[in-house]
């Protein structure tokens, strides 16, 4: 889907759903990762999640505009657009909006290249650095620590 098809979908979901006409610009961010679309207080354009677009996410495609018409349309209004607003989460369920954005598998994974073990109570630290071992203790018992493995050197 490209920008015009995009217009076009927010135009008509607006009408649709709003019974009021989306008069600004849609735009497409394709560097969003967490988030599935933003609205824009100060120019009321709306962006969308390049990667919403596809086919096959099309119904959380239209759950995404709808909630973010819905910020759209209650800012115009002067009303409650923030998401903890009454307004907001009553004009939200009537749309049929999401509330969140769906997790498509784009949020990054934490992995941890060290693991640190204590001595005596066994309490494990994920570590994404190494730390000295000499100088720190368990959080917990203040037992010594050592490294129990270095998934770093395995992934070589």
């Amino acid at each position: 889907m490209d920008s015009i098809k995009l217009q076009n979908l927010i135009e008509q979901i607006s009408l649709q759903y709003f019974n009021r006409p989306f008069l600004h610009e849609a735009k497409i961010n394709r560097r969003m990762t967490t988030t599935g679309g933003r609205y824009h207080l100060d120019d009321h354009h709306i962006e969308i999640n390049a990667h919403f677009l596809a086919p096959q996410y099309h119904e959380y495609l239209i759950g995404i505009i709808k909630h973010e018409l819905c910020h759209y349309h209650l800012h115009l209004l002067k009303r409650g657009y923030r998401h903890r607003d009454r307004d907001f989460k009553v004009l939200l369920k009537k749309a049929g909006g999401s509330r969140y954005a769906p997790d498509i598998g784009l949020r990054r994974q934490k992995k941890f290249n060290y693991i640190y073990i204590c001595e005596r109570c066994g309490l494990q630290y994920p570590r994404m650095r190494r730390i000295n071992t000499r100088r720190y203790r368990c959080g917990k018992c203040k037992g010594h620590l050592h490294l129990e493995q270095n998934l770093k050197a395995k992934n070589k």
